[in-house]
């Protein structure tokens, strides 16, 4: 079997060499070992130094973010042949002598995707408690969505089989953590956690989360992408039915006063504003299902791809 362990990387000329050297050079049940630094448009010597240290790099032209450099790491592993692909920072946060933690399930043929936990002891030190909330939120979403019980959707240090990797679908660049666990889920492919430890610097700022606003407003786009590619039904459906319901109520206050008053003033607009939401949310359930058949489009095409896929790149 074939490991490819892959670092996203912007500006770690710093760190780059000594996260290298501290990879595994030897994994349980791996046969091959390949480094792959993503250099996502670093302006110091990232990919130099990445370079001179044994590792292959990609380089883009420009700052993509982490979910293209995912995107450009899972086409190379693909185009490599490696069975399986873990993602771990260039930024030394994370032990590298975990990785064969992480691998061991899909080398036993037990899991198909790993998500290393941050969160096993609670708030790790150093981590702020607004984006410990912020995380939590976001796994509460994501366990919602899947029905399962996530306690970390958010680590970045995680590894994929090759099922994963034929059935990877994802189209956002700003991350790519919680698309990737909503796509795997919807396709049925078995994600499991396994406990992992991580060290935050206080000088360090994240790339991704900076800013918890533009992070949480960034992540929800993609969510719901997610949920509107998969389960339409359940947006539309769900919002078409609270303003029938709100437009129900208004029209049986409105007949309600009438019965017992005798006439409709001083409340007639009350039947037109009931009239309104029953209309729109009519409108929304057809687009419900719009949606629905454009779903069933969205998987037809996937499978078509999971199929070109696996004749491309057969193992």
């Amino acid at each position: 079997m074939k490991c490819l362990i892959y670092m996203p990387a912007l500006n770690e000329a710093d760190h780059i060499k000594q996260v290298i050297e501290k990879l595994p050079r030897e994994l349980p049940g791996i046969d091959e070992i390949e480094y792959l630094v993503v250099d996502d448009g670093s302006k110091d010597k990232t990919a130099q130094y990445a370079q001179e240290s044994g590792a292959v790099v990609v380089s883009h032209n420009r700052n993509r973010g982490v979910g293209a450099a995912f995107h450009s790491a899972v086409n190379y592993a693909l185009n490599v042949g490696a069975d399986i692909l873990v993602g771990i920072d260039a930024d030394g946060q994370f032990n590298p002598d975990e990785i064969q933690n992480l691998i061991q399930p899909i080398v036993q043929k037990k899991a198909d995707m790993v998500i290393g936990n941050r969160f096993t002891s609670g708030r790790p030190a150093n981590m702020s408690a607004i984006k410990f909330w912020g995380n939590q939120q976001v796994i509460n979403i994501v366990n919602t969505i899947t029905h399962n019980n996530f306690h970390d959707v958010s680590c970045g240090f995680r590894a994929y089989g090759w099922e994963a990797l034929l059935r990877m679908n994802i189209v956002g660049e700003f991350t790519y953590t919680h698309e990737t666990i909503l796509s795997l889920s919807f396709h049925g492919l078995n994600i499991i956690e396994y406990p992992v430890w991580v060290k935050y610097d206080t000088d360090r700022k994240s790339r991704v989360a900076s800013n918890i606003l533009h992070y949480a407003m960034q992540s929800s786009k993609i969510i719901l992408r997610v949920l509107l590619d998969y389960r339409p039904i359940r947006v539309f459906g769900l919002f078409g039915s609270i303003c029938i319901i709100i437009g129900t109520l208004f029209e049986v206050f409105l007949m309600s006063y009438y019965f017992l008053a005798g006439s409709f003033s001083p409340y007639k607009s009350t039947g037109f504003i009931g009239l309104g939401f029953l209309v729109f949310g009519l409108l929304v359930l057809v687009i419900a299902l719009i949606a629905d058949m454009l779903n069933r489009m969205r998987v037809n095409q996937d499978k078509i791809l999971y199929e070109i896929k696996r004749i491309r790149y057969k193992k």
